[in-house]
């Protein structure tokens, strides 16, 4: 595996916002992990038991990680919400390999907000204006020589308005085909009732995560069509009809 050199110019002028990135951070950084335990705490046994009621169904995560150590984790984008639940739903135990591709402009629009992605949630900042790939080259370079990784990534873009799922956008499949990677299926139910857009903060409520079928790397079209047929044998189970 390529080793980072750390004390030249790729360190001493790298942005803050990355440097708690795997392959870029210098050392286990043990303050960084005691500041994530805490917040998974809070959100396993308070937040996303009290106000937000969390339930996770399907595949079970254990065996898929124990298959799938390198993973593209892909789900729908309704709400704020998403990618506390899916992180939620992870066990705490692969939280060191679990990173979150989330905008740069909202994650990391100041100190509090960059330190609350980079140590709580390990987001790894999208630039959605970029035109010189710079964050793709970034979680390529992950997918490409980390072992272990999960990637999670919103395959629309953005948030869905209406709580449909939307067109994905060709990078899943550049991820997953160049680096010959995985896609974990994940379907949120219920994050759009309670987050929906343009609302400035949830209300309380009841939502699932639910973890389906991993698939091997594909065209979008195809992702985007097996992802659909999944989530809508997960919607007619939900509603009470008999599924094939």
């Amino acid at each position: 595996m390529k080793q980072w050199q750390y004390e030249n110019d790729q360190w001493t002028k790298l942005p803050a916002h990355l440097r708690h990135l795997p392959l870029i951070t210098r050392h286990f950084d043990y303050a960084s992990f005691a500041i994530r335990f805490i917040w998974y705490l809070f959100l396993r046994h308070f937040f996303l038991k009290y106000y937000v009621r969390l339930k996770v169904v399907g595949a079970d995560i254990y065996e898929i990680h124990k298959n799938y150590p390198k993973l593209l984790i892909m789900s729908n984008h309704t709400s704020h919400l998403d990618a506390i639940s899916i992180a939620a739903a992870i066990p705490l135990r692969f939280w060191p390999d679990l990173y979150i591709a989330a905008a740069k402009d909202y994650f990391f629009p100041n100190f509090w907000m960059s330190f609350f992605s980079k140590h709580c949630i390990g987001a790894i900042p999208i630039d959605r204006a970029d035109r010189k790939g710079e964050a793709v080259r970034t979680c390529m370079t992950l997918l490409e020589q980390l072992d272990n990784i999960w990637l999670v990534m919103f395959p629309e873009g953005t948030r869905s308005t209406d709580g449909k799922v939307k067109m994905f956008r060709r990078g899943i499949s550049l991820f997953s085909k160049h680096t010959q990677t995985p896609m974990l299926f994940l379907y949120i139910d219920g994050a759009y009732e309670l987050w929906p857009k343009k609302m400035k903060f949830g209300k309380p409520g009841a939502l699932t995560v639910h973890v389906g079928p991993v698939q091997p790397p594909a065209e979008t079209e195809e992702i985007y069509a097996n992802y659909c047929k999944w989530v809508a044998k997960v919607r007619r189970s939900l509603s009470g009809d008999i599924v094939s």
